[in-house]
Formats: C-alpha cells, sequence, structure tokens
C-alpha cells in the first residue's frame, strides 16, 4: 500500500501480471476464530485486500465484506469474484465513505501494516470507522530476539530484510510496537498468536506472521 499524498511515488504493477501470495492458508483459520468468538458480527471491510482472495474467503463464511485498496487492477480483479463490495480507495482516507456505511463491525489488515509510511493515520481511520467494540485484526511479519539471532547467524539478515523489493516492506514490527500503536490510539490488546508455515507454525518465536487482535474504544 502506498498513496502519493503521503510521500511516496511507487506505481503499482498490473495485479492480474503480479498477483498477491495468498495469506488465506496462514491467518483465515485465526480470523474466523476471533470473528466466531463475537456472533454479532455481520459486515467486515477488507483493508487494503488486494485482489480479493482473503475477502473470498470471510465472504465464504457468512460475512458481508467490503474491500478497498489502490491498486485498480486489483480491484478489478476482487470484483470478479462475486463476494462483496470493492472500490479503489487509499487506508489513509475515510473507510466508510465509499460505500455510504456509518460503520463496520469488524477490519482485517492482512499482510499491509509493514507497507505504510503513516500507519499512526491509517488506525486513526480504523477507529473512525469501527462501531464501538469492533474488532480490529493485523496482521505483519513477526519480527522478535530469536528470530533476528537465528537470521544473523545463518546470514540470512538481508536476504529477511530486503531493500530490493520495490514497493516492499518498509516498517518492521514487533509485538510490543504494533501494541503500543495501536493503545496510543486507544484500542485494547485482545489476542496474540505467532504464525507459521511448514515447520515454524510450530516452532516458537521462528514464525513467518504473528496475528493480533485489538477492540474498539467506546467513543466519548
Amino acid at each position: 500500500m502506498s498513496d502519493e499524498k503521503n510521500g511516496s511515488d511507487w506505481i503499482y504493477s498490473d495485479y492480474n501480471e503480479e498477483p498477491d501470495p495468498s495469506h488465506r492458508p496462514m491467518y483465515l483459520r485465526k480470523t474466523l476464530k476471533y470473528l466466531g468468538e463475537n456472533n454479532n458480527i455481520v459486515n467486515i471491510l477488507d483493508a487494503a485486500c488486494g485482489g480479493g482472495d482473503f475477502a473470498e474467503g470471510l465472504s465464504s463464511h457468512g460475512y458481508f465484506v467490503y474491500g478497498l485498496d489502490l491498486n485498480t487492477s486489483a480491484i478489478i480483479a476482487a470484483q470478479t469474484r462475486n463476494c462483496g463490495r470493492f472500490v479503489v480507495s487509499s487506508v489513509y482516507d475515510s473507510l466508510t465513505r465509499q460505500f455510504d456505511l456509518k460503520e463496520f463491525d469488524a477490519i482485517v489488515a492482512v499482510e499491509v501494516i509493514e507497507h505504510l509510511y503513516n500507519p499512526r493515520l491509517f488506525v486513526s481511520r480504523a477507529k473512525e470507522a469501527l462501531r464501538p467494540g469492533g474488532i480490529f485484526i493485523i496482521t505483519t511479519p513477526y519480527w522478535g530476539y530469536l528470530k533476528n539471532l537465528a537470521l544473523a547467524v545463518t546470514n540470512r539478515t538481508d536476504r529477511a530484510l530486503t531493500a530490493l523489493w520495490d514497493g516492499g516492506h518498509i516498517k518492521h514490527w514487533s509485538r510490543k510496537t504494533l501494541t503500543m500503536l495501536l493503545t496510543e490510539r486507544g484500542f485494547e490488546c485482545v489476542a496474540f498468536e505467532g504464525c507459521g508455515e511448514g515447520f515454524r507454525a510450530y516452532t516458537p518465536y521462528l514464525w513467518n506472521g504473528m496475528f493480533m487482535v485489538f477492540r474498539s474504544p467506546a467513543r466519548g
């Protein structure tokens, strides 16, 4: 995710030529678990939804899904899935205006926040768009002491933190810093889980990603 208004001149590639990797295998089951624990959730925003793969997974379990992304070709691809409403828009702008909605019951941001120059603005927009007590689910690559040490010892740091990925990760979050970002905006941290693929799914602190759930505050 990038936005010319916030200091980026990154031009998106054609989604059909370079589709996003699917994050459903690593995160969808956990997302459905926490959404299911809140039985009053009906509508969900998939922020920076890409081609709609994750949104389709949510929709298949009965949720009405809205999605937005700045990549026009990705939104066109998402619209062909017929699993919700998708528009071209920035996560830095109002998240409800494009849909003529007052609020969402839940927002998911899957592998998004590590791409943002201004994550505080996005979190503020999410707070505005969520109903009181609404759920905000964020996933992002996991970074922690043991994983960083393992990367350094095996000489894989450059590969993991490559600066050569155009449009790639620009911020690297820990559980602590992501919690600080959300709690300073009034969110309550509800849950943290490490996520992985292959052996990393069962190896604590070497996870591929982290899955965090926050609850929006009451308005006042």
